[in-house]
């Protein structure tokens, strides 16, 4: 497998520390808010990557965070008059209905900054007894980048690129030694959640809180670091920064960055007051449609976000499950009677085909726009072989590989069909009677009823197939 790595700009042969093993770690939510498209991506993209190092044999360890301490939470908490805990606790509930709406297996380990305080301490304590960080009296304790010679080498920024109102900081200059140094750990503020330290009550800066948590769940050194492109810097900068120093060693062998989504040409994100939340999506759009589009893009490639790109995917997101349970009926029909040799012959070739450029496409970068290609190239396969009448084990062949690479995507198509109430069977029992009696008004008017009821009825050659709405 070949991964595209951030930080030489290189696609690798991936290889992982421990033969068999990955290690893997994504920077989660803020939870000040319902989550939107554009932290959605990144969320189905890692699920995904590790769904597929897990179909090719690897055990994964894989930590996503929460962020439960910031300024954006604590200014959230004051506008509502409550604690940041109560804030935190809300949106945490909030994330896992999306989440598990979206299929996002949970992670390995999901640590919350504010239970990893003691961690967190002891990287800034090494960082300190080094002379790698220094006191900046009633503001916080502060990382000098001067310190470490190959900062800038994931963003590729040169610290002379980092002074007063160029680059991309624009934070106050006051007392730090150089504009580009950023806090480990700030002090308390009135009014603001604080925790002990050696320097004083306070609470930690943003950056520390994931090396914290990486260090603490997966070790020093891991086999990949994601997150969204906007996150490469600052903030995956300071943590190499500050991991390293501190480890004396590599924090991470890969660094895997997903595109932005667009709107309108521009990067969708809250500062710019042009995001959607998945919470209003799912309004208009299934759960997974939405992780169905966000796939149907290479993940460093942007997306742009349409109510006409959503339809389309939902279009193509029902030609694979209408494939599925077309399969399964006819396999769970007495009266299908697949003798066709030949065309088992070509189904059975076109699924080998088509998982083995699926699995092609999955391995170069994490290709998941034309792995979905190959999924419909078995669909249009398994559609052909049914009216040809391919063997039944054929069919069952189709179906398992189907079904097995649609759950590396997430899709869940091979979940079993909603048994059908014995009410709606008996009404198509009335239609199939009408029809045969050639009184169609009657038949139409039960199909009507049934339709109302939430379910469609359609005529094939091995009798109705009824499906759920």
């Amino acid at each position: 497998m070949k991964l595209f790595n951030t930080l030489t700009r290189y696609k690798e042969d991936f290889v992982s520390i421990e033969e068999g093993k990955v290690k893997m770690y994504a920077c989660g939510p803020t939870v000040y808010n319902y989550f939107h498209l554009g932290n959605a991506r990144p969320f189905v993209t890692f699920d995904t990557l590790r769904r597929y190092l897990e179909y090719r044999g690897y055990e994964v360890e894989f930590c996503q965070n929460f962020t439960d301490i910031d300024d954006k939470m604590i200014k959230r908490a004051n506008e509502e008059g409550v604690t940041v805990k109560d804030v935190a606790e809300r949106y945490i509930k909030e994330y896992y209905i999306d989440a598990d709406g979206l299929n996002c297996k949970r992670p390995t380990y999901q640590p919350r900054a504010t239970e990893s305080i003691g961690a967190i301490i002891g990287i800034v304590k090494a960082l300190y007894d080094k002379g790698i960080a220094y006191v900046i009296e009633g503001d916080g304790v502060y990382y000098d980048v001067t310190k470490k010679e190959d900062y800038g080498k994931l963003s590729h920024y040169n610290l002379e690129d980092l002074n007063p109102g160029g680059g991309e900081r624009k934070a106050s200059y006051d007392g730090k030694k150089n504009p580009g140094d950023f806090a480990l750990w700030k002090f308390k503020k009135e009014g603001e959640p604080s925790w002990n330290s050696p320097w004083g009550e306070g609470r930690p800066g943003w950056h520390i809180e994931c090396s914290a948590m990486i260090k603490k769940h997966l070790g020093d050194t891991i086999d990949i670091h994601g997150g969204g492109q906007d996150l490469i810097f600052p903030h995956h900068e300071n943590e190499i920064a500050q991991s390293e120093a501190a480890n004396g060693c590599t924090l991470a062998n890969y660094w895997v960055h997903n595109a932005f989504v667009n709107v309108d040409g521009e990067k969708m994100s809250k500062s710019l007051g042009n995001f959607f939340t998945i919470r209003d999506i799912v309004k208009h759009f299934p759960y997974k449609v939405i992780r169905f589009f966000i796939l149907s893009g290479h993940y460093r490639m942007p997306i742009n976000f349409s109510d006409e790109l959503l339809r389309a995917s939902q279009t193509g997101l029902q030609r694979i499950s209408t494939s599925a349970s077309n399969l399964k009926f006819a396999l769970s029909s007495d009266s299908y009677e697949g003798s066709n040799e030949e065309a088992s012959k070509v189904l059975d070739d076109a699924v080998r085909e088509s998982v083995d450029s699926f699995i092609a496409h999955m391995d170069d970068d994490l290709n998941t726009a034309d792995a979905i290609t190959d999924i419909f190239g078995l669909v249009k396969a398994a559609n052909t072989a049914i009216d040809s009448k391919a063997s039944k084990a054929s069919l069952k062949n189709a179906l398992d590989k189907l079904t097995e690479i649609t759950d590396v995507l997430g899709l869940d198509i091979g979940e079993d069909p909603e048994e059908i109430p014995e009410e709606i069977m008996d009404l198509v029992d009335q239609r199939a009677a009408a029809k045969k009696e050639k009184n169609f008004a009657e038949a139409d008017r039960i199909r009507d009823l049934i339709t109302s009821k939430g379910y469609s009825v359609k005529d094939t050659p091995n009798g109705p197939q009824v499906e759920k709405i």
